[in-house]
């Protein structure tokens, strides 16, 4: 028999860390398996072959939370704004949850369930209906036994708490990340005040995740700790940024920049800003470290290459990655030979090559959220009027920017 591996909370409880995985919905739409726009998980249905290869490629990379594909996986997601709801989210959580658990028993990796925010409450459902999505979800988290659960990628603290509230009830251990900066959530509420509502909604590990990069990120999460600690709370923290720069962003993060969502390449962060991260991460007493959209294995091998020292063991990635570049040591160019060393790839400074792009770029501010009219969500496809509405919106606020 294979031995029984240690919980979610008991690696933190021993002071371990634990590394996340990275940005399915962007990783798999670049692959051809998303479509962006709705963002939903159908293809743990539709091609289960190319998500249970991403799992197995963030496992190899040093990943020990296989985080099951179910992003955006409830009926009322699937079925907003024309998306035709063919598979239900019943399926789609069913199959991550198998294909999940597939490929973290191929190593010592958890899985994890997860839900994320709602049309529902988006669009000024009650609590009762927004709670019954994510009851419906977590009937299935149960059916398949995942090992915690977390609440991820809420934008409002109210409706983490409600996701929080629900998961609670299934005994697993809980966490929850909103995608939020600084300046707190949508309706203006703080990062240390969001996560002692988390805290005290039930949630042991708390932090954010997607919508800043990775510095912005820690530097949320540190203010969520303080908020704890001020409050003589007690609980772990984990971050999932994005593997984007962002810091012309404003509260709403990177889907209000105009780069969004098909122009951000030139964002990118390198491997060696990885290792900066999860330093820097690490340092701020953040023991859960992981990504989100535009995270790729490399990404993550650089962080468990970073941390191998704290962890005691390199991924198995890294065989086929010299650190630090080492294995440029090889290379038959005697000026690519000479980049084989730590001090030049830490301190790089990468061009983009784009000789007229601008090196930060205006957010497009509408300054609106849930509670505004244009955010009102349906199942219809979005009509002809509306688009204008739309294209005359955002005329309005680039003009304002």
């Amino acid at each position: 028999m294979a031995p029984v591996k240690k919980g979610i909370l008991e690696r933190l409880n021993a002071g371990e860390v634990v590394i996340g995985d990275g940005g399915f919905v962007f990783a798999l739409e670049k692959r051809g398996y998303v479509k962006a726009g709705p963002w939903t998980p159908e293809a743990t249905v539709t091609h289960p072959e190319a998500v249970r290869q991403l799992h197995r490629e963030f496992l190899r990379a040093g990943s020990n939370v296989m985080q099951a594909f179910t992003f955006y996986a409830s009926d009322d997601k699937l079925e907003n704004r024309g998306q035709v709801l063919r598979i239900t989210g019943a399926q789609v959580n069913e199959a991550a949850c198998d294909l999940a658990r597939e490929v973290a028993n191929e190593g010592d990796a958890l899985v994890a369930g997860g839900v994320s925010q709602t049309p529902s409450y988006l669009s000024c459902k009650s609590e009762t209906e927004v709670k019954a999505i994510f009851k419906k979800q977590l009937e299935v988290f149960m059916k398949k036994d995942v090992d915690f659960l977390i609440a991820e990628y809420f934008e409002h603290v109210e409706e983490a708490e409600w996701a929080v509230q629900v998961l609670k009830t299934s005994g697993k251990p809980v966490a929850a990340s909103l995608c939020i900066g600084p300046e707190g959530d949508m309706h203006g509420v703080s990062p240390g005040e969001c996560a002692v509502r988390l805290v005290k909604a039930g949630a042991q590990i708390v932090g954010v995740n997607c919508h800043f990069d990775p510095m912005t990120c820690v530097k949320a999460v540190k203010m969520m700790k303080e908020g704890v600690e001020k409050a003589k709370l007690k609980a772990h923290y984990m971050v999932q940024p994005l593997a984007f720069h962002t810091p012309d962003c404003n509260c709403q993060g990177f889907i209000d920049l105009p780069e969004f969502p098909f122009a951000l390449e030139p964002r990118i962060l390198t491997r060696w800003d990885m290792h900066k991260y999860a330093r820097e991460a690490y340092q701020a007493g953040i023991r859960f470290i992981g990504g989100c959209c535009g995270f790729e294995p490399y990404h993550i091998r650089a962080v468990a290459e970073e941390l191998s020292p704290e962890r005691g063991i390199i991924p198995p990635g890294t065989e086929k990655h010299g650190m630090w570049g080492s294995g440029l040591e090889m290379h038959t160019k005697p000026w690519v030979r000479a980049r084989s060393r730590r001090e030049y790839w830490e301190n790089i400074m990468p061009a983009s090559g784009r000789p007229k792009c601008p090196s930060l770029s205006t957010p497009e501010s509408w300054g609106v959220t849930k509670g505004h009219a244009d955010l009102l969500q349906h199942k219809e496809a979005t009509s002809t009027q509306e688009m204008k509405h739309v294209l005359e919106m955002q005329k309005k606020a680039k003009s304002s920017a």
